[in-house]
């Protein structure tokens, strides 16, 4: 495995959201409400493809059959995303709670359901849930209780999400009904003495990659929470992982230059080497119903 080199110095805020999508990749500017694509190479930039006008822009998954929409989660819900970054709401649960919170880490499971996660503004512990969106557009409330979700990952069969929950430094596992989308009773994978696990992915041997935020560093973890790997960074802030593009084994990180006092052009950045293992391809969201 290489060393991770600067690939972009992108600048981001809140840089999080990491999606292969073939040979590109996106990534989202959260609290700016942006996303962008990169295609990798000599002289790789970002180009914004959308801009959701004021709304926090969690993650997205392309819709299966819609190009150039999105299944977001957004401000204080769930939304199709357009071109021109208009949102259509299948749902705003996050609307009207006692705590201000907005949606944040997201992915899609083997069978099409989006899952997106949420967070209190202020870090109120608990105020955060998971939600699930079904096919039909129906978005359903599967865990209250989280402090600030991120994730959610997926098994290579499908059959175990994984949670994290970054204010108490815990990764879940969790059984999944991938015919109904119900959850079983979790387990913890890891628990972090330092850092917070953040964004992360599932490669295909099913070793789970998580971002450490505040501790330049992504852990490569096993079924059975044993920490594989280490990757470290110049970043202080990673903030999610994907691996794929052209030979499958690309990791690529995001990072952030939120909160730092004195952010280097590595703080904000996005990053990447040679995983030296491939991962399923992110999936497309299965959407039958659209809002409007």
């Amino acid at each position: 495995m290489t060393s991770p080199e600067m690939l972009v110095d992108a600048g981001l805020e809140l840089g999080e959201g990491a999606r292969w999508l073939g040979d590109r990749f996106v990534v989202v500017d959260i609290l700016d409400g942006a996303l962008y694509e990169v295609s990798p190479g000599p002289g790789a930039s970002l180009t914004r493809l959308l801009r959701t006008g004021g709304e926090p822009l969690g993650a997205v998954a392309p819709i299966e059959g819609r190009p150039g929409h999105w299944l977001a989660a957004a401000g204080e819900g769930v939304a199709v995303l357009g071109p021109d970054g208009a949102a259509d709401w299948l749902a705003r649960p996050e609307a009207g709670k006692s705590v201000r919170c907005r949606m944040n880490d997201g992915a899609v499971d083997p069978s099409g359901r989006f899952w997106a996660g949420s967070m209190a503004y202020d870090g109120t512990p608990g105020a955060g849930s998971l939600y699930r969106v079904d096919p039909d557009g129906t978005v359903v409330t599967a865990l209250t209780g989280v402090t600030i979700a991120n994730g959610p990952a997926f098994s290579p069969d499908g059959t175990r999400l994984y949670l994290a929950d970054s204010a108490r430094g815990v990764v879940g596992a969790y059984p999944l009904d991938l015919r109904t989308g119900a959850l079983g009773a979790p387990e913890p994978l890891i628990r972090l003495d330092r850092g917070s696990p953040d964004g992360m992915t599932v490669d295909d041997e099913g070793f789970v990659w998580t971002a450490v935020w505040g501790e330049s560093r992504v852990l490569r973890v096993s079924p059975s929470g044993e920490i594989d790997r280490v990757v470290g960074l110049p970043c202080r802030q990673p903030s999610s992982v994907a691996i794929g593009g052209r030979d499958g084994r690309r990791l690529l990180v995001t990072s952030a230059r939120y909160g730092l006092d004195d952010p280097a052009p590595a703080d904000g950045a996005l990053w990447t080497c040679d995983a030296g293992v491939t991962a399923p391809p992110a999936r497309a969201a299965v959407l039958s119903r659209f809002p409007g």
